[in-house]
């Protein structure tokens, strides 16, 4: 292969001769000097699902179809790349929309015949299998898998391809947590601004990506470990990170974020139904005992409690520390602790200018302890 030329040609030539990651190395390249090339986004997503990176091609895919929505291979290759990762409602609504895009729609029909057709094969699963652990990830049949390449290889011939993603490595640190119905994931990025992020929601994938200026973009792209629901997923950019919300397909116990063969089955979450009546709390008495009206009876005892000398002034300095804002607690604390208990003040713009000197009763003289 020859060492110097245009990289998009250099990269394309790598592709006929089977060197994919090569190819991807190219139009990495060719992307950096021109960063607004759909075509380029387009053909190294190509590189990607020959190369098995699945997520990769997806994210290019989007990629190129965000800066034109009229490229039809674009679509088909986002299509290809979700049947790969099971993700057949989402592949089957791009090439439907590649097909009134392409002037040869049969490539784009034929993968949408095999995308209803595995859809309905998931339907009739759950409708047998209630219950049942979700299958490992699996290839197309090797004929389809061949047919599906053969197509996207008959384009090539037809259309100049020009397109690759690199996985760089990661800028941002990131993190998850879920409860019995979403998981939210936290990007920790400082000051992004909401032009340069883009997040994309599959069925079981998440595609995000961070343009940082004057560097590489900032990719996340997984498959997810649980299946979620694309259209009641969202996402907030707030000044130091980045929150997005997975709505859960399932109310099942993720082991991690990402999808593992190895992983475990997860574990049914029991969601508690909901309804007026409060939760049952255990009792080690025979009769179950109603803590809600136990605790109100407390409360009243404790109101209507007559209190005098020091246990009163105690309570009502209690009460007014528990109904207090933070500054009046702050500047009881402060003047209590530093005047040795002899003031006791809620005004912190005085109290917390300057210590506070004791200042005990007529006719007593304040003295320290010697220890």
């Amino acid at each position: 292969m020859a060492k110097t030329g245009d990289p998009a040609d250099m990269a394309k030539t790598a592709f006929l001769d089977d060197d994919f990651e090569s190819s991807v190395d190219l139009y990495s390249r060719a992307i950096y000097s021109s960063p607004g090339s759909a075509d380029l986004y387009a053909d190294r997503a190509q590189a990607h699902i020959k190369l098995g990176k699945f997520t990769e091609a997806v994210s290019d895919a989007n990629k190129a179809i965000e800066l034109d929505p009229s490229l039809a291979k674009a679509y088909l290759r986002k299509g290809s790349a979700c049947m790969k990762l099971e993700e057949y409602h989402t592949a089957k609504a791009a090439l439907e929309i590649g097909t009134s895009l392409s002037q040869d729609a049969s490539r784009f029909t034929k993968l949408i015949e095999e995308c209803e057709k595995f859809i309905a094969e998931d339907v009739s699963d759950e409708k047998a299998h209630v219950g049942a652990p979700p299958s490992s990830v699996t290839a197309l049949p090797s004929d389809q898998n061949a047919e599906a390449d053969e197509e996207m290889e008959d384009e090539d011939s037809m259309v100049q391809q020009v397109n690759a993603v690199e996985p760089v490595k990661p800028k941002f640190r990131h993190e998850f947590y879920q409860k019995p119905d979403e998981v939210v994931v936290t990007i920790f990025a400082k000051g992004v601004a909401p032009e340069d992020v883009l997040v994309e929601f599959g069925e079981q994938i998440l595609s995000t990506r961070i343009n940082v200026p004057g560097e590489d973009a900032y990719y996340f792209q997984s498959r997810l470990f649980g299946k979620v629901i694309p259209e009641e997923c969202r996402y907030q950019i707030l000044s130091t990170k980045i929150e997005i919300r997975l709505a859960k397909a399932e109310a099942i116990q993720w082991k991690s974020l990402e999808y593992s063969k190895e992983a475990t089955v997860a574990q049914k979450v029991i969601v508690p139904s909901a309804g007026p009546n409060k939760p049952a709390y255990p009792s080690s008495k025979n009769r179950a005992a109603d803590w809600d009206k136990l605790e109100a009876q407390v409360k009243q005892e404790e109101k209507d409690e007559k209190l005098d000398g020091d246990a009163a002034l105690n309570k009502l300095f209690r009460d007014i520390f528990q109904n207090a804002d933070e500054d009046a607690r702050r500047a009881m604390t402060k003047s209590f602790v530093e005047s040795n208990g002899t003031v006791l003040s809620t005004n912190w713009k005085e109290v917390g200018a300057k210590k506070v000197e004791g200042s005990p009763p007529d006719g007593m003289e304040l003295r320290k302890w010697e220890y």
